[in-house]
């Protein structure tokens, strides 16, 4: 054998007995004894427990940091009274005859986990009819926003239909443009939300309360209406024509114009001139529509017509009041309807809402300060001997002046396509309204603030009663009663100062005719809450009813 031959074997045997330990990196020294253990290392645990320290188990099953262990500081003897009493809370129970708008809006006041069990559900609506409901909601809700009802309406309606559908665990949310509704089947399923935009608004009161007619049939355990039913009648709904054709809404603009004049000292001359000139700005407002253009411009170019009768009557040298023709033609325009419902938005706590419905209010009052504004500063330029002192020479007329309320109320109910059977109410409201206004303001020499609000209380607590009354929308009978004390001569006389450079007489009476605004506005809304009072809704015991707001 060969040194090679003799070198080889041992070489192998030399491999495999020594090149585990030599190559290995996990191998053990020689004389190091390493305790094993079947959990994880010790050295590399993150969760164990160094040697030599003992941690006492508490008594409790929970552990110390748990959240339903007590604290070590707590005694069952001087614990401090509980939340829920030993009888448990008490249930809130609503009143079966009520209107669907009471109840519905004050389940949506109180929080998820407070409101009572729903009624025995008309039908059961499962699996994919929940989008066709929700679907069916928000389409409502869109007919009654578009048409001027407030937010807190809009949202107790949507939710009055889902609950009639069986779909109690629903959130709606209104704001200005956007409607969605949200609706959750238990707590571990995944919700199913559904929006729609509302692009399009007008003003059709018949439509509005057969939209309240549908809602109330909804909720009605013993009428049964079926899904496709509700759809069929709110198809039927969406295609009705309005009730009063295009010519006959001319007519009640002029009317409603002339009305105004005479409230403000105007003679059967002024009638026919406020009458005529509305009538034309009316009849160019509808061309601007057609053309597409926006109602901005459409209120600009209708308040110029009126303005320019009455500058034209006093060029002429006509013995009228042309202060007079000018203030009955701002009636027609001023935006009355958008700043009730803003301003009850803001007061129910839709402040998004409102915020944008009185952020339409302006864009409109600025279209009609432009239009008016354009053809004064031009007449005072070619010498038009306009007064701005001749607002403190109204003449009291009270039987002439009440006919003249009650004849506005009715031509604005015409222009907000109410139904036939509520223009003689709010006729009668709107007469009752301005008896009101002058028994304490001529009479009793009290500010026309204050009269004016305690005016617009009366009418929406009278409006508040007849809808509660019918089941309706509370909209007809007080929108169309509050024209007469809408601020029209401030708005003129303010705009006439600020033609003649007289800025700071001008602000003044804008200023005015601001607060009037907003004090027919209020007025309304206190008045509907005081009809409320009178209400029996429902009641939960002696359990304090949640704030909406905390104030601060």
């Amino acid at each position: 054998m060969t040194e090679t031959e003799d070198r080889k074997p041992r070489s192998d045997e030399a491999r495999t007995t020594y090149d585990p330990e030599i190559t290995s990196e996990f191998a053990v020294p020689e004389g190091l004894a390493v305790p094993r253990s079947d959990g994880e290392p010790e050295t590399t645990s993150e969760f164990a427990v160094p040697r030599g320290l003992g941690v006492p188990q508490p008594p409790s099953a929970e552990p110390e940091g748990s959240a339903f262990s007590p604290p070590r500081t707590y005694s069952a003897m001087e614990a401090p009274a509980a939340f829920t009493p030993a009888a448990g809370m008490p249930p809130v129970s609503l009143v079966k005859d009520a209107p669907w708008q009471d109840r519905m809006r004050t389940m949506l006041r109180m929080p998820v986990t407070e409101r009572p069990a729903p009624e025995p559900v008309q039908r059961v609506e499962e699996g994919p009819a929940v989008p066709r409901v929700l679907d069916l909601t928000l389409r409502i809700g869109e007919l009654l926003l578009a048409g001027g009802e407030g937010a807190e309406d809009v949202e107790a309606a949507m939710f009055a239909v889902c609950r009639s559908y069986g779909l109690d665990r629903c959130e709606p949310t209104v704001t200005f443009t956007l409607l969605s509704i949200s609706h959750q089947p238990s707590l571990v399923e995944d919700p199913v939300t559904a929006s729609r935009t509302v692009r399009r608004r007008g003003t059709d009161y018949t439509r509005l309360a057969a939209v309240f007619r549908l809602v109330d049939d909804l909720t009605d355990p013993e009428a049964h209406v079926s899904l496709e039913e509700a759809y069929r009648r709110l198809a039927e709904i969406r295609r009705n024509r309005h009730p009063y054709p295009g010519w006959a809404l001319s007519l009640a603009s002029g009317l409603l114009a002339g009305a105004a004049s005479v409230l403000v000292g105007g003679d059967l001359v002024v009638f026919v001139a406020a009458a005529l000139g509305a009538m034309l700005g009316d009849r160019l407002a509808w061309l601007c529509a057609g053309r597409g253009l926006p109602e901005f411009y459409q209120f600009t170019v209708a308040a110029m017509p009126p303005a320019a009768i009455g500058v034209a009557l006093t060029l002429a040298h006509v013995d009228v009041k042309a202060s007079a023709v000018i203030t009955g033609g701002l009636f027609a325009l001023l935006p009355g309807r958008a700043l009730v419902a803003g301003v009850q938005d803001g007061l129910t706590g839709f402040y998004i809402t409102a915020s944008a419905r009185l952020l339409e209010v302006m864009y409109f009052f600025v279209g009609i300060v432009v239009g008016v504004l354009v053809v004064l500063y031009f007449g005072v330029q070619v010498g038009a001997k306009l007064n701005p002192d001749a607002a403190l020479n109204l003449s009291e007329r009270p039987l002439v002046q009440i006919a003249a309320a009650m004849l506005l109320s009715l031509t604005f109910a015409v222009l907000l396509q109410q139904e036939r059977s509520t223009v003689l109410a709010v006729t009668l409201n709107g007469g009752v309204a301005w008896s009101v206004y002058g028994a304490m303001h001529y009479a009793g020499g009290i500010s026309p603030v204050a009269s004016t609000a305690v005016a617009a209380g009366l009418v929406g607590l009278f409006g508040q009663l007849l809808s509660r009354y019918r089941f309706v929308s509370a909209l007809p009978y007080t929108t169309a009663a509050i024209g007469p004390l809408l601020p029209g001569s401030a708005t003129y006389f303010g705009l006439l100062s600020m033609a003649q450079n007289e800025m700071d007489k001008g602000l003044v009476s804008l200023a005015k005719a601001a607060s009037l605004a907003m004090a027919i506005a209020i007025g309304v809304n206190l008045g509907s809450e005081i009809s409320r009072l009178f209400l029996r809704v429902g009641s939960a015991g002696k359990r304090r009813a949640a704030k909406r707001t905390r104030g601060f």
